[in-house]
């Protein structure tokens, strides 16, 4: 099947260049080898035009919030698709920049000789920007291709403003769309590309990383400029790792996850959100899996689309608790930075009614008040709140029921709802592994009532906003195991 059109953006209007050397993936946020729309496309069009296929996988150090948690992460997903791709019929082209601008013109340099450029369609300012701004440099065509969900991002002409709305949108729409899978392996019909040699002066200028790549995913950081007080987390990127993370979570916790998710000891979370941030897994894969292993076709789905979370799949209590979390809630971040780009990090989108009633309450008294290095390094009164900021900062994750509760302490421990957004996009963004993304965002904004709707009795501080208490929590979920390793 070749890749949906509702999935493929022109980003300029130059055209193709059939008398160009080969086809060339700039591989950002889609970094794996299979299930990969951008990558089938780039592969489609190698073998339609008869040239050979070049995947350039850069990674820059002057990203936001670059460090040796991130870099590291990102060159473990290298490594594994340098391992995938070795024999292949393409060329892989893996450059790690040493220096902030080095990689300056590298894209450049290797499109003078490309049919086409084709690479990830992915929703945040920080990509739109590079392939915007791309795509006005390049001589010949530059594609970005969506393969963030499984609706294409694009069906909506508009951004939804809670899950309910989004959902609906959802059980209408999403049927169509669910036979119109990414390829297992989108290198399947390649020809060999052994010929393919690139210019002496690129790779001087621009090194390979491979030879770095393949000493078993320990590289020198250090030597890196990129900051170096965010360790790196036990956790381990690139596309093998999450396939069997994801293993683990079918085998072990998909059949208790509706029951125990909320419970940090009992720990039956996904464990994804990391690989699927940075593109070494699929939601489609993802979703192939439980699909295999419920034993469901599409012609079990339900004909209603009523917005309800639970009943339209037809498939486990456990199974669809999970999709929701996969499918509506994700891509609904991804709906909200796509058609809000400039908006989705910004104070000013949360709805009236919670800007109003954050507004009215702002100068409230505040029991403790506490400042953005106090928050990072776990110096509040509370226990709970300590040992989830400590997870994260420990391990580049926190279990998503504390991660709610950590963001409405923050609200309620700043001096204004401004700045307690100002402080959770910088822990979040910083030590969090699966930061920096569109579904991240709808976490953070959801603490501040995007989302959400306005709750009673009204109190102080948040005013109508949700409001939730670590001695709540300790008595709902089972928390014991977990204070102790994250005291």
């Amino acid at each position: 099947m070749n890749v949906p059109v509702q999935r493929i953006r022109r980003i300029n209007s130059n055209k193709l260049n059939p008398d160009g050397q080969y086809v060339l993936y700039w591989m950002l946020a889609c970094r794996r080898t299979r299930w990969n729309f951008a990558l089938q496309r780039a592969a489609e069009v190698s073998v339609e035009l008869g040239k050979p296929l070049l995947i350039l996988e850069p990674l820059d150090s002057d990203y936001p919030y670059a460090s040796d948690r991130l870099h590291r992460f990102i060159m473990q997903g290298m490594a594994d698709n340098l391992r995938a791709l070795t024999g292949k019929a393409l060329t892989y082209y893996p450059y790690v920049e040493p220096a902030p601008g080095a990689g300056k013109g590298l894209l450049a340099a290797l499109s003078v000789q490309a049919c086409l450029v084709v690479t990830d369609d992915f929703p945040s300012l920080f990509f739109s920007r590079l392939t915007r701004s791309a795509g006005q440099h390049l001589p010949m065509r530059l594609e970005a291709v969506d393969g963030n969900g499984l609706l294409p991002m694009r069906i909506a002409d508009r951004a939804f403003p809670t899950a309910y709305a989004f959902r609906r949108f959802l059980q209408k729409n999403l049927p169509q769309h669910l036979m119109e899978w990414p390829e297992d392996d989108p290198l399947e019909g390649l020809k060999d590309s052994s010929t393919l040699a690139l210019p002496g002066a690129i790779i001087e200028r621009w090194p390979s990383a491979a030879m770095a790549l393949q000493s078993a995913g320990e590289f020198q950081l250090d030597k890196l400029p990129v900051d170096h007080h965010v360790t790196p987390a036990q956790i381990r990127g690139g596309q093998d790792a999450a396939r069997q993370r994801l293993t683990e979570f079918l085998d072990e916790q998909l059949d208790r996850y509706s029951e125990d998710r909320n419970h940090p000891d009992r720990e039956a979370t996904s464990g994804l959100s990391p690989y699927l941030h940075f593109g070494h897994i699929s939601s489609h894969e993802i979703f192939s899996a439980i699909v295999s292993r419920e034993g469901w076709t599409p012609h079990d789905l339900s004909l209603r689309s009523d917005g309800k979370r639970s009943g339209w799949w037809r498939m486990s209590t456990d199974a669809e608790a999970f999709l929701d979390q996969l499918i509506t809630w994700r891509e609904l971040g991804f709906n909200m930075c796509c058609f809000e780009p400039d908006r989705c990090r910004d104070y000013g989108s949360l709805p009236d009614w919670a800007r109003k009633t954050l507004d009215d309450h702002r100068h409230d008294s505040r029991l403790y008040c506490y400042v953005l290095q106090q928050f990072a390094d776990s110096q509040t009164h509370d226990p709970l709140w300590n040992a989830a900021q400590n997870q994260l900062r420990r391990e580049g994750i926190m279990h998503n029921y504390l991660r709610m509760l950590w963001g409405k302490k923050i609200i309620e421990w700043s001096a204004s709802p401004e700045q307690a957004l100002e402080i959770m996009i910088e822990l979040n963004d910083r030590y969090a592994l699966d930061g920096r993304d569109p579904n991240s965002y709808s976490g953070i904004f959801w603490c501040l009532g995007r989302y959400d709707r306005a709750w009673g009795p009204e109190r102080e501080i948040f005013g109508k906003v949700r409001y939730m208490s670590s001695d709540n929590t300790r008595r709902k979920v089972k928390l014991t195991r977990y204070l102790e390793k994250y005291r």
